[in-house]
C-alpha cells in the first residue's frame, strides 16, 4: 500500500485529494515522499515514521556534526547523490556500517550498496532517513570540499595542468601563486579543519594522479581531502613560505616551522618537507599548547610510578632518561615535569631539536647540526649559562651522553631521552655509549619507558566478562606483579574489561584521545651493587622485579582492568611496536 493510500485510510487526506496527489506522483515524475512533503499536508518526521512502520525498519535522525568525513567517505559523493544512500556511523569493531536510505524500497539502491560493501569489506545496518535529514547530510561532503573548490578554480586559470611530481619552474610564480588568496584559502582551510578536529599531524603527499591530504587523530591517519597533483607545488610553496624555507629548493629534505591564530588559539605547526619521485611530500605537526597543559594522572602515570618520579624530581640533582621510539610521548612527559619546576626562581635551559612547545618562563635553544651546533656543544654551553634544570631533547651520541652525565654530577638536574626498547636497556646502552659504570649510581635517579595508547571514549565504552582466553593473558600478567599490587586484584572472580562501542562523541570509533603505559626503573641500592658488577639486562631485570617495578605490559592491563583502554591496544604496543 502507497504512503498516499495509507493517509486516506487513515482519514488525513479524502479521495479527491488522494487522486491529485497521485497524479502529480504520476506526471511530475517526482516520488509520492517528495510530494507530500513539498504540499505540507503532515510533517516529514511523521511521515516517515509511518513509512518505517510499513517496512518495518526503524527511522534514524542524524546531526551533520555527528557524521565525521572519513565515515562519509566510505560512500562516494557521487553515488550517496544519485542512490538517495548515506554512511551514518560505523562500529569499528566488526567493520559495520549504519547506512541512512530514503528510499529503501529501491533495488538499484539496495544492489549498490551491496557492491560498495563487497568492494570495500564492509557489512552494514539499514536505516530509513527522511528527505531533508539526507540533504542536510550530504552538504558535509562539502564541508572540507566546499570550502577548496571555489580556490582550486580560480587555481586552474593561474596554472597549467602538471605532471606529477613536476618542480615548479620559476621561483616567482609560484611564490607569486602560494601568496595569493585561492592556494593562501586551501592552506589555511585545512590547518583550520585539522586543529579543529584535534589531529596531531597532516600529510601532504602527491600520487599519480592526486594530491592525498590525511589527518592523524589518536596516532591513527585518516583521508580527508584529494586535490588535484597539479596543485602540490603551489600548496608546498605556500607552506614553505609560512615556514621561511627555500621555495626553490626541493632536491633535499627541510624542516621549519610558523605559528598561527585558529579558533582564537596561538597553535605552533612544525613543518618537514621531504623529496619523493611524486614532488615533496609535506608533513605538519600540530604543537597545541592548550593540549600540552596535562598532568600526570591524565598522562597516565598513577600508584608507585606517580611515586617514584616525584621523589626523583625532589633530588637535587641527577639524570631523568624517558626512553621509547618515536611519537611514543617522551617529550610530553618532561615538559610535564619541567611544568612542576618554580620558573622564577630557577634557571631551566632546554636544547631541543626542535624545539616543539614554548614555555614561559624557560629558555628554549633548538640545535642546528649543520654549522655545528649539536647537542654536544651547545650543552657545553649551557653549563657555562650557571643552570639549575638542562633538558636536553636526546642523548645520541658518547660526546652528549658524557656531558650530560658530568652535568648531573655536578648539581644540575639533567632531563634527556635515549632510545632504548625498555628501562632495562637504559644501563647498558649508556655504558656502551661510554659512560664509566661507577658514574651511572650517583648520576642516574630514574629511567622511564613509554607507550601510547588509545583511550577509549568514556561515553560508550561497554563492560564485558573477559573470555577465557583474554583472562589467561590476564592473570599472566597479575601474578608476575608485585604483591603491594597483586593483592588488591581477585583473580579467583570473573574478571571484567572494557570493549570499544563507538559513539556521536567518539565519531564512532570508540575511542577518545591517548593514554601511557609506562615502566620506571628507580635507582637503588640493589642496582648501584648490580651496576657497579654486572650490569646485564637480566640481571636488571631482577632486581626491578625486587624493587615493584610495573612492566609496561602490566601497566596497561591494569589500565585495562580500570577501563582506560582496551586489550588490544595493550598487547598491540607492547608486543609487536619495535624501534
Amino acid at each position: 500500500m502507497s504512503l498516499i493510500q495509507q493517509l486516506l485510510k487513515k482519514g488525513i487526506i479524502d479521495k479527491s485529494r488522494a487522486e491529485a496527489l497521485e497524479y502529480e506522483v504520476k506526471n511530475s515524475g517526482q516520488k509520492e515522499e517528495e510530494v507530500i512533503v513539498e504540499k505540507k499536508i503532515i510533517p516529514e518526521d511523521f511521515l516517515f515514521g509511518l513509512k518505517g512502520e510499513t517496512l518495518k525498519m526503524p527511522l534514524k535522525i542524524v546531526s551533520a556534526e555527528d557524521v565525521p568525513l572519513k565515515i562519509l567517505e566510505t560512500i562516494p559523493e557521487e553515488s550517496a547523490r544519485y542512490y538517495k544512500i548515506i554512511p551514518l556511523g560505523r562500529k569499528e569493531r566488526e567493520n559495520a556500517l549504519d547506512i541512512g536510505m530514503v528510499y529503501p524500497e529501491d533495488i538499484k539502491a539496495r544492489e549498490a550498496i551491496e557492491f560498495l560493501a563487497r568492494q570495500n569489506k564492509f557489512s552494514y545496518q539499514i536505516f530509513l532517513i527522511t528527505i531533508s535529514n539526507f540533504n542536510e547530510l550530504l552538504k558535509k561532503y562539502r564541508t572540507l570540499k566546499k570550502e577548496v573548490t571555489k580556490a582550486l578554480e580560480e587555481l586552474e586559470s593561474e596554472m597549467g595542468e602538471g605532471k606529477p611530481g613536476e618542480s615548479p619552474a620559476k621561483k616567482m610564480d609560484f611564490e607569486r601563486i602560494a601568496e595569493e588568496a585561492p592556494i593562501s584559502k586551501v592552506v589555511a582551510v585545512m590547518l583550520r579543519h585539522a586543529v579543529d578536529g584535534n589531529a596531531s599531524d597532516i600529510h601532504i603527499e602527491g600520487g599519480k594522479d592526486r594530491v592525498r591530504v590525511r589527518f592523524r587523530l589518536d596516532g591513527i591517519l585518516n583521508s580527508s581531502l584529494l586535490l588535484p597533483m597539479s596543485i602540490l607545488p603551489a600548496i608546498v610553496a605556500r607552506i614553505k613560505i609560512l615556514s621561511n624555507l627555500k621555495i626553490d629548493e626541493t632536491r633535499i629534505p627541510q624542516d621549519g616551522r610558523f605559528s598561527a591564530k585558529i579558533s582564537d588559539r596561538a597553535i605552533d605547526f612544525r613543518v618537514s618537507t621531504f623529496p619523493t619521485t611524486m614532488g615533496e611530500k609535506v608533513v605538519i605537526r600540530i604543537l597545541d599548547p592548550f593540549q600540552r597543559k596535562a598532568d600526570f594522572k591524565e598522562l597516565g602515570i598513577t600508584g608507585r610510578n606517580l611515586a617514584v618520579i616525584k621523589r626523583a624530581l625532589e633530588k637535587p640533582f641527577g639524570m631523568i632518561l624517558s626512553t621509547g621510539p618515536t611519537g611514543s610521548g617522551k617529550s610530553t612527559t618532561l615538559y610535564s615535569m619541567i611544568g612542576l619546576f618554580d620558573k622564577e626562581a630557577l634557571n631551566i635551559t632546554t636544547l631541543e631539536d626542535p624545539v616543539e612547545y614554548f614555555i614561559d618562563g624557560v629558555n628554549q635553544s633548538q640545535v642546528k647540526p649543520e654549522i655545528g651546533y649539536t647537542f654536544a656543544s651547545g650543552l657545553r654551553h649551557i653549563l657555562r649559562q650557571d643552570p639549575d634544570i638542562v633538558m636536553v631533547g636526546e642523548i645520541r651520541d658518547e660526546e652528549t651522553a658524557s656531558l650530560a652525565t658530568h652535568a648531573a654530577l655536578t648539581g644540575h638536574i639533567v632531563l634527556s631521552s635515549l632510545h632504548t626498547n625498555n628501562t632495562l636497556g637504559v644501563i647498558p646502552r649508556l655504558i656502551d655509549m661510554g659512560i664509566q659504570p661507577f658514574l651511572i649510581p650517583s648520576t642516574l635517579n630514574i629511567a622511564i619507558a613509554q607507550r601510547l595508547v588509545r583511550r577509549l571514549c568514556p561515553n560508550c565504552k561497554k563492560k564485558v566478562k573477559a573470555t577465557p582466553e583474554l583472562k589467561k593473558i590476564i592473570v599472566r600478567e597479575i601474578n608476575d606483579l608485585p604483591v603491594i599490587v597483586k593483592k588488591e586484584i581477585d583473580t579467583t572472580q570473573a574478571l571484567f574489561v572494557f570493549e570499544p562501542v563507538g559513539c556521536q562523541k567518539c565519531s564512532n570509533s570508540g575511542f577518545s584521545g591517548r593514554i601511557g603505559l609506562f615502566e620506571i626503573l628507580e635507582m637503588e641500592e640493589g642496582l648501584a651493587k648490580i651496576v657497579l658488577s654486572n650490569p646485564s639486562e637480566a640481571k636488571i631485570e631482577e632486581e626491578a622485579k625486587k624493587q615493584g617495578m610495573v612492566t609496561m605490559k602490566q601497566d596497561g592491563i591494569l589500565k585495562v582492568l580500570e577501563g582506560e583502554t582496551s586489550l588490544e591496544e595493550v598487547i598491540k604496543e607492547t608486543e609487536e611496536k619495535i624501534l
